[in-house]
């Protein structure tokens, strides 16, 4: 059974990682943090085979606490080490602000020398990772990340500041830290001291792109609209935003338009996928008897019984579907063909529609043509 000490463990990425590491077979943790005290991390250091050290300041109310928060704690941890006689693998978390000579970079490169110099002294293995600007989940705003603060006020309807728009900063994902971090249990080696560690990718943005994003998620709970997920800088900040989110506002209504047939609402759009909408059709109720140039639809009935007909309109020959909501079937609808949807059961009927672009309706591509009368019908499925 391996075991890992995380210190700073309540932190931004310590919590992350502990969150990793608890999913890791065979792994006991060890979370030190301020609640602790000095006998925990002396009984933790005694059996760790890894110790993630995580702890440190970057915001403390005097300039000297940088020092001791970050270099003083470090040194520490390597006396202690030295008093148990023990050479545990430590992975650090060090900044790219050890390039720096500001208080907070000067107090980080301390730190990583003291590591050197234990690691040359005693032979243990050291990887020290200078990390960028981290952002995700349980980051503190107006602490950890100006990307916690930009989704926190957001997300609270509250004003940001943004001193420089244009001012570009490059940001790496808290999940690909972790990743990275876990990948050194199983790794009897240490890193170049000081080096980028290679495997996070980061990406650059500027600070009024950045916000303008986030104000975007805020907004799609109105507009519906989706972002290029394609993108996974957009997968990582919307799942950073949605984090920020008070529990009881994860919830939002859509806008059913309602008539005799039933009722209809829109779900989600993109200009990337197109958009997604549900109806519920009364029954005896026909939808549809249309077609497009362009535009393709999928159906899917998810409950009740619809007889789904699609003509091609130079044709008179129509094909017909019997769909029922628990056999799960799509029906796609091609272009130049008319269409509609029947609820033929005794019940509403609920169906899930796709369309590949998003309705615009100052160039609809929707043109009405009843599907019947007609001279034949083929293809009718049970």
């Amino acid at each position: 059974m391996k075991k890992a000490l995380i210190t700073g463990a309540g932190g931004f990425i310590g919590r992350n990682l502990a969150a990793r590491l608890s999913r890791v077979e065979n792994l006991t943790v060890f979370r030190y943090d301020l609640d602790n005290n000095d006998n925990d991390l002396r009984e933790w250091l005694s059996q760790a085979d890894v110790v993630f050290h995580l702890a440190g300041v970057n915001r403390p109310e005097r300039p000297d606490d940088y020092d001791k928060g970050n270099a003083g704690f470090t040194d520490d941890l390597c006396r202690l080490l030295r008093e148990l006689g023990r050479t545990p693998k430590i992975v650090m978390s060090s900044s790219v602000q050890a390039e720096l000579d500001n208080p907070y970079g000067l107090s980080k490169r301390r730190a990583e020398d003291i590591l050197r110099a234990f690691s040359k002294d005693t032979g243990a293995a050291v990887s020290i990772f200078r990390l960028k600007n981290v952002f995700g989940k349980w980051g503190r705003p107006n602490y950890n990340s100006v990307t916690a603060t930009f989704c926190h006020n957001i997300a609270h309807d509250l004003p940001i500041s943004i001193s420089d728009p244009a001012r570009e900063i490059e940001l790496v994902y808290i999940d690909d830290v972790t990743a990275r971090l876990a990948e050194e249990l199983d790794d009897s080696h240490g890193l170049e001291a000081g080096l980028e560690p290679d495997g996070i990718a980061a990406t650059r943005v500027t600070l009024g792109e950045l916000a303008g994003r986030i104000q975007a998620f805020r907004e799609m709970n109105e507009s519906l609209m989706i972002p290029d997920f394609s993108e996974r800088f957009n997968q990582q900040l919307y799942a950073t935003y949605l984090s920020y989110v008070e529990p009881m506002k994860l919830e939002y209504g859509l806008t059913p338009r309602t008539d005799a047939r039933g009722s209809l609402a829109e779900f989600v759009k993109s200009s990337h996928f197109g958009q997604v909408f549900l109806s519920r059709t009364n029954p005896g109720i026909t939808r549809g008897n249309h077609y497009h140039d362009s535009k393709t639809e999928k159906f899917l009935v998810l409950s009740g019984e619809g007889l789904i007909q699609m003509r091609h309109i130079e044709s008179d020959q129509v094909v017909a579907y019997r769909v029922r909501g628990e056999d799960y079937r799509v029906i796609d609808i091609p272009p130049g063909y008319t269409h509609s949807i029947t609820n033929v059961g005794v019940d509403e009927m609920v169906t899930l529609f796709w369309a590949s672009e998003v309705f615009d309706p100052d160039c609809p591509d929707t043109y009405y043509q009843a599907v019947a009368p007609v001279q034949e019908y083929v293809g009718e499925m049970e």
